[in-house]
């Protein structure tokens, strides 16, 4: 058993409350009677009662006689004033017990006080400072963060952040509040920072654009038409472009989108259909072509033009030529299975609700430029379902655009940090950002002064994208890790209860041993109280954590239970929020 049992054995002391809280209620009514008596006596030139211990046994003898009618009218207004009380009290105990989960008996057991220390707003506060970034403008309408919130504590209920440098990985099942508890409210409170979001639906950007608009642009990437935002602006894929590293960096992100969970890769026409793939995204960059080209050659596994514009590209790019010609020369079905292999893998650019994101075609529409926006205070969301028509490799080549950006002004910028410290909300990333560098990057872009919140369904969801060794080094390289409830993954949560570590839990045991003689013969009761090891969470408390609570996992410090709050909770932002979605939410009455 864990800490959230309150039983502990044949000792439960459950009787021994019962008995104490007996003994107060006689006191109590012992007490109100004497005060009755002391009031009608003074009233009616009685006698003043004894003392309100012998005044029960003075009346059941005759040796006092009750002070009469105004005695007994104050002791029925004081019962009933003693009811009433009772009645309130009673009510707001049972209040209290609906609104406490059944975790918060484990918080005792986690961290609090001076171990949450580096998690407040003061402490997250110094760091920013220390770093250089400015101070939040006490005049903005939308106030400013020092750092990402995370819940306040259940225990002394301090509001808890972190750091501009902390990295985040959470895990929510289902219908939990991740939306609503965690990624509205740091997208809404980070203020003048960068920030970008991926996600699969529209509730996200539904709730925070209006916000975010008080502060900078929004750009919204809506690739399928599932927010059915106009193309006002397009981003090139192909703008980085400029090496076979940079060529084979796009390709892996159409490769890992098009990756089926679970599924087998052919160990030769997968490699070599990415590799094609990134000699084709070189060719058409180095001619200043569309990415939609690449489909085109693609289409036409006999096309010599890639290999032609790699070979007057210069000397560099030879060997990338001639790869492209084995290929061509390939015998028939070799050609075919690599081609075929890299058309699917750019599936999703024969799409012209996609292709009108990543295109101009002549619209002269103006160009997202990731440098720009790294440096600004706009707010750019990326869409995209998940799924056979997915378009979420240009979801994950447009992230990575954006955070390559934000390294290149970290590193100009003092203490090798972005100036103002800019945001990620990953939100859905194990379905529409599978970026497979992602567990390598965590670390490095903490040091950068970018942090990065990953939202996940669930531990198997991210094994799914980066495998097992990938999630438990994405996890191991956060320094703020929540789960909020909703797995049913018994490996998951076992590894969370250890984690939460144990406790010297308290037991009791009672003996009874006859005493006397006769039938009403007493018994001498012995009790003895003894401790033994036990866990403070279990797999069962974990899997029924409700919302509004999360267990916090934070690096270099003891795991703790927090409480989370809704945004609408959270009165600096809930009037903008609430703005925002009448605005832009379609259900909005």
């Amino acid at each position: 058993m864990s800490s959230t049992t309150k039983r502990r054995g044949p000792g439960n002391e459950t009787g021994s409350y019962f008995l104490l809280g007996a003994l107060v209620l006689l006191v109590v009514l012992g007490a109100a009677v004497w005060a009755a008596a002391r009031l009608g006596a003074a009233l009616g030139d009685a006698p003043a009662p004894p003392q309100p211990f012998t005044l029960p046994f003075a009346l059941a003898h005759g040796t006092y006689r009750w002070p009469g009618a105004w005695a007994t009218t104050a002791l029925v207004l004081e019962l009933l004033a003693l009811a009433a009380a009772g009645g309130f009290a009673g009510r707001a105990v049972l209040t209290a017990r609906r609104r406490r989960h059944r975790i918060d008996a484990a918080a005792p057991h986690l961290a609090k006080g001076r171990e949450l220390e580096k998690f407040t707003r003061h402490t997250t506060t110094q760091q920013a400072q220390r770093w250089g970034i400015p101070a939040p403008d006490p005049t903005d309408a939308i106030p400013t963060d020092p750092g990402v919130f995370i819940g306040r504590s259940v225990i002394g209920d301090r509001e808890l952040y972190g750091s501009l440098e902390d990295m985040h990985v959470d895990v929510w099942g289902p219908r939990t509040g991740k939306s609503t508890r965690r990624a509205i409210p740091a997208i809404c409170r980070a203020g003048r920072r960068p920030v970008y979001v991926t996600s699969n639906k529209r509730d996200v950007v539904d709730a925070t654009r209006g916000v975010r608009a008080r502060v900078g642009r929004i750009f919204v990437f809506d690739l399928q038409g599932l927010i059915g935002e106009a193309v006002s602006w397009w981003w090139n894929p192909l703008r980085q472009v400029t090496d076979v590293a940079a060529a084979r960096r796009l390709a892996s992100h159409f490769a890992a989108d098009r990756r089926k969970p679970g599924a087998t890769t052919d160990a030769y026409f997968e490699p070599a259909g990415q590799d094609l793939l990134a000699y084709l995204f070189l060719a058409a960059a180095l001619d200043r072509r569309p990415i939609t080209q690449t489909y085109r050659w693609l289409s036409n596994s006999r096309d010599g033009e890639p290999e032609r514009i790699l070979r007057a590209a210069g000397p560099e790019f030879l060997l990338p030529a001639d790869a492209v010609k084995s290929v061509l020369n390939a015998p028939e079905k070799q050609r075919a299975g690599i081609y075929g292999t890299a058309l699917q893998m750019a599936s999703c650019l024969v799409d012209p609700k996609v292709t009108r994101w990543v295109t101009d075609n002549g619209r002269g529409l103006p160009e997202l430029d990731p440098d720009a926006y790294v440096a600004s205070a706009d707010t750019l969301y990326m869409i995209s379902r998940e799924g056979t028509d997915s378009a979420g490799a240009l979801v994950t080549a447009l992230t990575v655009a954006v955070c390559e950006a934000g390294e290149r002004l970290a590193s100009g910028s003092p203490h090798g940090r972005h100036p103002t410290a800019m945001l990620g909300v990953l939100d859905e990333a194990a379905n529409v950002c599978k970026w497979a560098d992602l567990p390598d990057k965590y670390s490095h872009y903490g040091s950068r002064g970018m942090p990065i919140m990953t939202i996940l369904q669930s531990w198997e969801q991210g094994v799914e994208v980066w495998g097992q060794h990938g999630m438990a080094k994405l996890w191991g390289a956060a320094n703020i890790r929540v789960y909020g409830g909703g797995s049913a993954s018994t490996d998951f949560l076992g590894r969370l209860a250890k984690q939460a570590g144990g406790f010297e839990a308290t037991t009791y045991s009672t003996n009874l041993q006859p005493g006397g003689s006769g039938p009403f013969s007493f018994h001498n009761r012995s009790s003895n109280r003894s401790t033994r090891p036990d866990e403070i969470v279990d797999i069962a408390d974990l899997g029924g954590v409700s919302p509004g609570r999360a267990l916090l996992v934070p690096s270099g410090s003891r795991p703790t239970l927090i409480k989370t709050v809704p945004w609408w909770e959270q009165p600096h932002i809930a009037p903008a929020i609430s703005a925002s979605l009448a605005k832009y939410d379609p259900g909005a009455v």
